[in-house]
């Protein structure tokens, strides 16, 4: 490439891009698809300034990326394998290639995940395979390996998915900022400067365990104030079951007014590559948007809903309140509220989201510090503030409704749930 190329970041104020291969996979439509999926799914229905696109995000993870393997290569660190530099940075690049459409509450409603779809696009017949084969035969395999996290090097592996990566750090500061919160502001560049290859693992100096400590008291925040949102929270819930009902009326042989094929095969769980390639969130809308005049009563009532933001109010509940619970679906169905469909019980904990959990075998690699000996200690090890936070099960369980349930509900019949209806947070 002639001169490098930058991209102007509100989070990072610049981007740098150096290598050809870079510019070139950016340039490529599956990468291009990529703005127009926004980065927080349905939380634009929350925070309205939640419009950013993976696009921005991945290109903020390639640069922190950049970033580190830059510093690792102003100091001469033996344990860094100066050859996997393009191979980190493509996979930062593209580590979220296959999300779709309102990105988690897509995959929930169809058991999909995009890691799987982010390695089928750069492993199959693409713009992007054919950039990635231009480096070498076998470069799309290690990039679809760092990815999926099947790559034999850690630390290669570690850049883009561990407990404190690039991935991580660009989109907490990137969602404070378009979200408006101060939660998720931390010290990038101090977690920067302390960042060390060491005998194939990525560790922190010890004297940089404060701004560690400060980085994942941010993604604590994150998660409960904005991730795990109630209000987010009901957006998501209107639109998996705004799926649950067409999937439900396909099997049951209705016809649709209105269906594209991409939708169809998501909801018939056989897309091919090039239909998945074709879902973003203009389709999705307009999907909506059509299905918003269906004649059936219930998937009508369910995306005019999520549309026109008449999300399903909340209430919190103890565990032990199961019988009132099962008594809340009874006097639904009564009020002519289907429950599979109007009706939902959430704990956040249960979501895929974690804080930081230290040594479960489903966790990344976890955060090493390195000491002035050359030891290595995981961080909860020596810091009260990690193990204050580590695997903790926070949370409120909450039932999910209609306020129009309130309208229909009696007083004097009904005391029990009205004393639950009135526990909202």
């Amino acid at each position: 490439m002639k001169e490098e190329k930058v991209f102007k970041d509100p989070v990072h104020k610049y981007i740098y891009v150096q290598d050809a291969t870079i510019w070139d996979l950016i340039n490529t439509r599956e990468f291009q698809r990529l703005r127009r999926i926004r980065q927080l799914g349905t939380s634009f229905l929350t925070f309205h300034g939640a419009e950013h696109s993976r696009f921005s995000h991945s290109l903020g993870v390639y640069e922190i990326t950049r970033k580190i393997i830059s510093q690792f290569e102003r100091n001469h660190y033996d344990d860094w394998p100066k050859e996997e530099r393009l191979l980190c940075l493509c996979a930062a690049l593209l580590h979220d290639l296959g999300h779709g459409p309102f990105s988690h509450s897509i995959e929930k409603a169809f058991g999909t995940r995009h890691e799987d779809w982010s390695c089928r696009i750069v492993l199959g017949d693409t713009e992007v395979n054919r950039v990635l084969s231009a480096v070498s035969p076998d470069f799309p395999k290690k990039v679809a390996g760092v990815i999926c996290k099947s790559y034999d090097k850690e630390i290669v592996v570690s850049l883009v998915s561990s407990q404190l990566d690039a991935d991580r750090m660009d989109y907490l500061l990137r969602d404070a900022y378009f979200t408006g919160v101060n939660y998720g502001t931390f010290d990038l560049e101090r977690i920067l400067r302390v960042i060390r290859p060491y005998k194939g693992h990525i560790v922190v100096k010890e004297s940089g365990m404060h701004a560690v400590e400060d980085y994942l008291m941010s993604r604590y925040q994150m998660y409960w104030q904005v991730y795990f949102h109630p209000v987010t929270r009901s957006a998501e819930i209107g639109l998996h079951k705004v799926f649950a009902r067409a999937k439900h009326l396909y099997e049951e042989g209705y016809t649709f007014g209105f269906m594209v094929e991409p939708i169809l095969h998501l909801i018939q769980q056989n897309i091919s590559l090039s239909d998945y390639l074709l879902l973003d969130e203009s389709v999705m809308q307009t999907m909506l948007t059509f299905w918003s005049q269906e004649k059936d009563g219930i998937l009508r009532d369910l995306c005019r809903r999520f549309l026109d933001r008449k999300l399903y109010k909340y209430s919190t509940f103890e565990p032990s309140d199961q019988a009132l619970i099962q008594r809340m679906e009874q006097v639904m169905a009564e009020a002519g509220f289907d429950p599979m469909y109007y009706m939902e019980i959430d704990f956040p904990s249960k979501q895929s989201y974690d804080v930081y959990r230290p040594g479960e075998p489903d966790e990344n690699f976890p955060i090493l510090l390195l000491d002035h000996k050359e030891r290595l200690t995981e961080i909860s090890h020596l810091s009260e503030i990690v193990q204050s936070i580590s695997g903790i099960q926070m949370g409120k369980h909450r039932v999910y409704y209609p306020e129009e349930l309130l309208e229909r509900l009696s007083v004097e019949k009904y005391p029990e749930l009205w004393a639950l209806l009135g526990e909202r947070d």
